[in-house]
């Protein structure tokens, strides 16, 4: 693949166009297509040079030339338009989460499988340097054993996020607070940490009774299949703003506490032997104006799949760690 790689958009929310400006910016890439279901006037697209379509059916039978279509529409349909993409025999990039039920993750894999498709699973939290720089530290082993992990995810998410004609708060296209605000933070516990077992959990609904479908708020504890035990605790309960996302490890070596509105800063580090160096700033968090989501780091994505494609470096998160985190979600809202 010498010549640019095609790229289509399903969904062109705010995610959605935070993929088109990445392809646009991106030298290597082309946009050759955006769909959406809403009118094109609502959207906010016209800065992107590609033609619109009503519908990824609409797109597909046009004939257009396309190597890669990037799946930003609601939680709800992300396995069916991702398994139609790979169905057409194209690579598909699945924002989170990849699908609501782990068995449609199994899926997906299956048919990628099966028709030698590459399936992309958007976690950008990955890309965080205080991410990064917590995976070396685990995987060196600097840490020693692993005894406690402690995940606190506390958000602001109201009637500003929670807007009746928005399919956010909506059981079957949402999924639930875990699949749409808090599934990037179960995948880097994930990366590090390995699988979860012995799931406790209980929830609650504080504030969002006439707002969603689902519960607002948990407390969730586990063990790791790989030694030491954890907790999640989160909330969309918060007054007004964000209250913080934060990963506390407790370790035979040390102890480490990544905090900040993103788990953007390394807020202690207190391991033997060891100085903390200097880590490269992480990116802003996405601004959606009344509320803020996670670290902007959508041109990782894109060039990830650049470079896979053209065969010069791995894919960063596969679909199966994809698949992971919709099944730990999906063992979690069993405890319901």
């Amino acid at each position: 693949m010498s010549e640019k790689i095609k790229f289509a958009v399903v969904g062109c929310g705010h995610i959605g166009k935070r993929h088109a400006e990445m392809i646009t910016r991106n030298e290597e890439c082309e946009l050759v297509g955006l769909i959406d279901v809403k009118d094109k006037s609502q959207l906010g697209i016209e800065s992107y040079d590609a033609p619109f379509f009503a519908s990824l059916d609409e797109f597909l039978a046009s004939g257009i030339e396309v190597d890669v279509i990037n799946i930003a529409s609601p939680n709800g349909f992300h396995f069916e338009q991702s398994y139609k993409v790979i169905d057409a025999g194209k690579h598909v990039v699945v924002e989170k989460p990849m699908a609501l039920k782990k068995q449609h993750a199994e899926k997906l894999i299956f048919q990628a499988l099966h028709k030698h498709k590459q399936v992309f699973a958007v976690m950008q939290n990955r890309y965080s340097p205080p991410s990064a720089w917590v995976k070396e530290m685990v995987e060196s082993g600097k840490l020693g054993n692993i005894f406690m992990v402690q995940l606190n995810c506390y958000w602001n998410r109201d009637d500003r996020y929670y807007k009746t004609e928005s399919w956010h708060g909506k059981k079957d296209l949402d999924g639930g607070t875990l699949f749409t605000q808090f599934s990037h933070f179960i995948d880097i516990m994930y990366w590090l940490f390995g699988d979860i077992t012995n799931i406790q959990a209980k929830f609650a609904d504080f504030n969002h009774a006439t707002l969603t479908d689902f519960e607002d708020s948990g407390f969730v504890s586990f063990d790791f299949v790989d030694g030491g035990m954890g907790s999640l605790n989160y909330s969309t309960s918060v007054w007004n703003q964000n209250l913080e996302s934060s990963m506390t490890i407790i370790a035979e070596n040390g102890s480490v506490k990544i905090g900040g509105q993103y788990m953007d800063k390394v807020e202690v580090c207190n391991i033997k032997d060891y100085v903390m160096p200097e880590l490269a700033p992480t990116n802003p968090g996405n601004d959606y104006g009344a509320y803020k989501g996670s670290a902007a780091n959508h041109h990782f994505i894109i060039e990830n799949v650049v470079d896979v494609l053209k065969g010069r470096n791995t894919i960063t998160t596969n679909a199966l760690e994809g698949l992971k985190v919709v099944d730990i979600i999906e063992r979690i809202y069993d405890k319901k």
